[in-house]
């Protein structure tokens, strides 16, 4: 087994799995943080229009099989669909079998445990802050940032543990839109697979040890980071 770990750790094919899958990663977290926050900010929110779409939006990944999924994107935005080619014309972007749609792939997986933990702590603590904040001449935004966010930092740090998580170890919708090229959008997640798929058992342990010490990592430091600072 130790040969094998060494093996695979030499094997210079995953220096570009491992780093896309980092930046893949950081990007995923940034995204997750700005997203999550403003889309549970906005679902806690009772009775406004549009409140059940967006909810039902964000809670498909949940529901919905990842691979089906990723077909569904893979149609949405292709080039020949009406949205693909808006993208790829007005704003240079193509999702289909590229970094950007493992990107997505990745946002997509992860955003709906960031989101609902998030949702369910402003509700709770947003009636008696919020209109205590706003009582005080504070807007939303600063209500948000200064008075809701600080009450429920423990939530968000849970919903970016799961949310990073589950994007780490995103196969289906990633094998659709990114496509698996070696070497371009091959994920250590696809690794992984191709790793099952060619019968390399020792191999696909090896990185899946690997993709569950990057996750404990990211725990811990987020876990760090979400500790009140002590004088």
């Amino acid at each position: 087994m130790l040969d094998a770990v060494a093996e695979a750790l030499r094997d210079p094919s995953l220096i570009r799995p491992a780093t896309l899958s980092l930046e893949i990663a950081a990007a995923t977290l940034v995204l997750h943080a700005i997203l999550g926050t403003m889309l549970g900010w906005a679902l806690a929110k009772p009775n406004w229009p549009g409140r059940t779409l967006l909810d039902a939006v964000v809670t498909i990944p949940l529901v919905f099989p990842p691979i089906a999924l990723g077909f569904f994107l893979l149609l949405l935005l292709g080039r020949r669909s009406p949205v693909g080619h808006w993208f790829d014309a007005s704003l240079g972007l193509s999702f289909v079998f590229s970094v950007e749609g493992v990107l997505l792939a990745s946002v997509i997986a992860g955003l709906p445990l960031v989101v609902k933990p998030i949702e369910a702590a402003i509700a709770s603590v947003s009636r008696s802050l919020g209109e205590a904040s706003r009582t005080l001449g504070r807007g939303e935004l600063d209500t948000l940032v200064f008075v809701i966010l600080p009450n429920i930092r423990g939530a968000l740090v849970a919903g970016l543990v799961l949310g990073t998580a589950r994007s780490l170890g995103e196969v289906g919708i990633t094998l659709m839109l990114g496509g698996n090229i070696v070497g371009k959008t091959n994920t250590i997640s696809l690794e992984v697979y191709n790793a099952v798929f060619n019968g390399e058992y020792a191999r696909a342990a090896v990185l899946s040890g690997l993709l569950g010490l990057v996750s404990i990592a990211v725990f811990a430091v987020l876990r760090k980071a979400s500790s009140p600072l002590r004088l």
